[in-house]
């Protein structure tokens, strides 16, 4: 079965790219094709795209990111309504991020065009990820009205994309950037950037950049009527992140991108916070090595190929010096080789059309034979088949992703072969002709292959588990409005989202729990934004953006259970933010608040498991002074001015009030 899969997609793969490098080229020009490029690089301002997407967008540019005080990756997310960030807490914490009452393990995150991925626990940290060095993120949940993409980038509810690099130009002069951050806590962050277009074909660009936390910041401990002020332990960090970056635009139609990326962090982790105690001294260290290449090939009759290959690996190694001849030390190695190949034709004005297959081989090693023996590895092949409808009022997409997960261990039992159709649909319709005033709709069926860690971990992992199916439905309205000196847009979506056979763990015995196929989820939800800017009058300008998001994420697995009905952990059912940006000739101000109301620690809300809300604000000043070709940015950020204190997962508190201070020259 493996075998004729295969040969079915390498074939059909041969075909469609000797296909699209044979066919006789027309003499229509670029201009008369630009719809072509439109699949290929958005053409469109940010919120246009924004608001006649067919599934809900958001994206976030570097001037956003600047004129709104956004410090780092998480800090966008919470600008974006229905994301919940898991955040353990100062510099170092890990960061995962969740979508509609969706788990992290259902959120994809791509970095420039490539899917990360992380097969032992599913979910992403997006602390690895430096904010220096993106030019624009972008949140799509639903399908992507980019068709031409890899399957896999379509086989997530939720799709985070970090672009980082852009194409070359014709300046043929050195770009340096250089910048040094220090802040509370012993926070130290110095960056370097390179880009150096070596012909007027070929850039090249490095980056390099190095975190050090102490960490130590003061909290409250609160024992009923009691206070007490402690300080955070263990908590230290060594980051490192470097990057070579190289494009080679060959000419109009052919272009070729690479990268290598290497990250390592060796780091304390802080335990959670008890009364009177925070005992701790683990530590772990985590490395990740990967290279990616991208070739992309267009022409004027119509039809695009884009290949995409990488190779990730990834290490984790734990050390635990209070446990006992070591009994709880071990270290991961993950290693994944992945090839993508994607075909878009486009036979007029209004159609197109794309096919997209992926291949990927992953597996996973331990020392530690009592956690993962098994040493299990998976071959995934996903294909996409996707059309797109488009005139000025009316745009539909529809795509059919076939996906197979082939299991397998080199001793004892594998997890269980999974193969399956996903259909999406989503459109967007203009009401009136000359008004940008739309509606929108969509629906996507997507599922999830259990994690290696779900499937292999001592006595945790079931190798019986089912994939994680879910629906989702959204139906919403947006506007945008621009002119001279003022320009507006709103979006308002409902969603409803389904979750079956959603894996959790359960208690087999006293002392043992393992994963199983037992929860029902239904999340039932809205969400509200509103961006909007004015041009007061020379060298001033106010910028507003807020969102409010509801999410009603409810246990559905037992009617008979007492748990039934019960709000999903960590999922609050008021969330929002806004920020307010004032640019001038003497200092740029921005005034940012983040809100989120109580959530559980647990689905079976337990007395004295529910985790207070909180409402985070900071300020942030700089100001650009430009000589020449060179500019010297001063920025200084206080987070949580007012000094509250909370906390995101529980037994973790969050810092207080803190500051950090930059320094950015560029050349």
């Amino acid at each position: 079965m493996m075998r004729s899969l295969l040969n079915a997609a390498l074939t059909m793969s041969c075909l469609l790219v000797m296909k699209a490098n044979g066919q006789v080229v027309r003499h229509d020009s670029i201009a008369d094709r630009e719809h072509q490029l439109r699949e290929v690089t958005i053409t469109e301002s940010r919120r246009q795209h924004e608001a006649t997407s067919t599934a809900p967008l958001h994206i976030i540019d570097r001037e956003q990111m600047l004129s709104l005080g956004i410090t780092d990756v998480a800090d966008a997310l919470h600008r974006i309504p229905g994301v919940t960030i898991r955040d353990y807490g100062g510099a170092g914490g890990m960061k995962t991020v969740s979508v509609r009452g969706f788990g992290a393990k259902h959120t994809g995150v791509s970095y420039d065009g490539v899917m990360i991925s992380d097969c032992q626990s599913g979910e992403i940290d997006l602390s690895r990820y430096s904010l220096d060095n993106v030019d624009q993120l972008s949140l799509v949940i639903g399908d992507n009205d980019d068709i031409f993409i890899p399957a896999r980038n379509a086989s997530t509810p939720a799709l985070l994309n970090i672009q980082t690099i852009g194409m070359p130009t014709d300046d043929s002069n050195l770009h340096l950037t250089t910048q040094l951050r220090v802040g509370s806590f012993g926070y130290v962050n110095p960056f370097v950037r390179f880009e150096k277009n070596l012909t007027n074909k070929v850039a090249l660009s490095m980056i390099g950049e190095y975190i050090y936390a102490e960490n130590d910041y003061p909290f409250e401990l609160r024992n009923v009527s009691k206070i007490t002020h402690e300080r955070r332990t263990n908590s230290r960090m060594n980051q490192g992140h470097a990057e070579l970056n190289l494009v080679w635009k060959i000419d109009n139609m052919n272009c070729l991108s690479g990268k290598l990326f290497y990250y390592d962090n060796d780091r304390q982790l802080p335990g959670q916070v008890h009364y009177y105690t925070d005992l701790n001294r683990e530590t772990l260290r985590d490395r990740n090595i990967f290279g990616q290449i991208q070739y992309q090939r267009r022409n004027q009759s119509g039809w695009s190929t884009k290949w995409s290959s990488k190779y990730n690996w990834n290490a984790s190694i734990y050390h635990d010096p209070l446990a006992p001849n070591s009994h709880n030390d071990a270290s991961y190695w993950q290693r994944e080789a992945y090839t993508s190949l994607a075909v878009l034709f486009v036979p007029s004005e209004v159609w197109a059309f794309d096919y997209s297959g992926d291949l990927a081989y992953n597996n996973l090693t331990s020392s530690a034979e009592r956690t993962v023996s098994n040493k299990p590895f998976r071959l995934t092949m996903q294909q996409s088949l996707t059309a797109k409808y488009r005139t000025r009022r009316l745009t539909a997409l529809a795509r059919l992703l076939h996906s197979v997960y082939l299991n397998d261990s080199k001793g004892g039992n594998s997890a269980r072969n999974m193969r399956k159709l996903s259909p999406s649909l989503s459109l967007s319709y203009r009401l009136l002709e000359d008004e940008n005033l739309l509606i929108r709709a969509s629906y996507k069926n997507i599922f999830r292959s259990p994690t290696f860690n779900e499937s292999y971990y001592f006595h945790y992992g079931s190798t019986d588990l089912l994939p994680e199916s879910t629906d989702q439905l959204n139906v919403g309205v947006t506007y945008n409005c621009q002119a001279s000196n003022f320009d507006i847009q709103m979006t308002a979506d409902g969603y409803y989202n389904h979750v079956k056979d959603m894996i959790v763990a359960v208690p087999y015995n006293m002392f043992i729990w393992t994963c199983v196929n037992v929860a029902k989820v239904n999340v039932l939800g809205a969400d509200v934004t509103l961006e909007a800017s004015r041009q007061l009058y020379e060298g001033h300008a106010l910028k507003f953006s807020g969102n409010y998001s509801y999410q009603q994420a409810e246990n559905r697995t037992n009617p008979e259970s007492p748990y039934y009905g019960n709000q999903i952990a960590y999922m609050p059912k008021h969330s929002g933010s806004a920020a307010v940006g004032w640019e001038n000739p003497w200092a740029n101000m921005s005034v940012h608040v983040t809100g989120v109301s109580s959530r559980w620690a647990n689905n079976q809300h337990y007395d004295g498991t529910e985790i207070d809300g909180y409402w985070d604000m900071g300020l942030t000043v700089y100001r650009t002074f430009r000589w020449k070709d060179q500019s010297l940015e001063a920025r200084m950020d206080v987070k949580n001015i007012l000094n509250m204190q909370y906390e995101i997962v529980r037994f973790y508190p969050m810092p207080g009030r803190s500051w950090q201070v930059s320094v950015k020259y560029q050349l």
